[in-house]
């Protein structure tokens, strides 16, 4: 595989002269978040972490983000936590796009640099610091592990994209491909982390309108994304959240590239009961 690049936001502040205009767009149905929204005004910080901030992209609330929250966090030389998630229930999924650090996962120490990928399963010992130069950045998503009859939850897994070829989706001559971490069939993931990459004119050529819930970071390049009834324009360091069924296409017009990190919900039954759902708990 070519070397990638990752886009990794900048912070700051945007001087006093630049124009206010800007291409945030939040709907009922989706939302987009501009690279240029993320200033470090809009940072937070989490208990049990030093020398760390981030940006809270995703969130369960209502109207928006219903199964995942996503950060993407930045952690200075030296930072990190030896506690870093709070819910014995939560799995995760890290995936870095700059600078190094040092995961330990039930005992297991991984070194972790661009491209790096862990998944995290839920009740698990880990923690992470910042062991280079400059600040290791990284992608943090979170979601309530869901169990199901004769499943239990996965094994650790620490890989680097480099090592995973694409698969390239049937009929499109590799203009669109998938990079995936886990095997799609192992229904004990209730959630998939996988980077799409289209080269230069390749397009996603219906409208995929289907339940599962997208959160898609672009890496890399840029394109036209159709969200339910507009085409917007994304590059790399935009986020966007689509709800279920947002009907979604697009297409890569170069000159690069176009690279995103996908989250998606999957492999678990329609909740009929409790929170979210219309029937009253068992």
């Amino acid at each position: 595989m070519t070397n990638r690049s990752y886009y990794a936001p900048e912070g700051g502040l945007p001087p006093q002269s630049r124009l206010m205009t800007g291409r945030a767009i939040f709907t009922d149905a989706y939302a987009v978040i501009p690279r240029g929204c993320f200033a470090d005004t809009l940072t937070s910080y989490l208990p049990g972490w030093s020398k760390t901030k981030l940006w809270m992209i995703a969130r369960p609330m209502s109207g928006f983000s219903e199964t995942f929250s996503q950060y993407v966090m930045e952690v200075a030389p030296g930072g990190g936590s030896a506690t870093p998630e709070p819910d014995p229930g939560a799995e995760g999924w890290l995936f870095f796009t700059g600078g190094l650090a040092t995961l330990t996962l039930n005992g297991q120490g991984h070194e972790l640099e661009a491209g790096s990928f862990a998944y995290i399963p839920p009740g698990s010992r880990w923690t992470l610091f910042a062991e280079g130069a400059t600040p290791a950045r990284f992608h943090w998503i979170r979601k309530i592990w869901e169990p199901a009859p004769g499943l239990t939850p996965p094994e650790p897994l620490v890989i680097n994209e480099r090592d995973i070829p694409p698969a390239p989706m049937p009929d499109t001559n590799g203009t669109w491909a998938t990079t995936r971490f886990v095997a799609p069939d192992d229904l004990r993931h209730d959630g998939h982390i996988t980077i799409v990459t289209f080269q230069p004119g390749g397009v996603i050529p219906f409208e995929e309108t289907h339940v599962m819930e997208h959160g898609l970071y672009v890496l890399e390049g840029k394109a036209v994304y159709k969200l339910n009834q507009d085409w917007v324009e994304v590059e790399a360091g935009d986020f966007m959240w689509l709800r279920a069924y947002c009907p979604q296409a697009c297409y890569a017009g170069g000159p690069g590239p176009f690279r995103y990190l996908l989250y998606k919900d999957v492999n678990r039954h329609a909740r009929l009961r409790g929170p979210g759902a219309f029937g009253p708990p068992r």
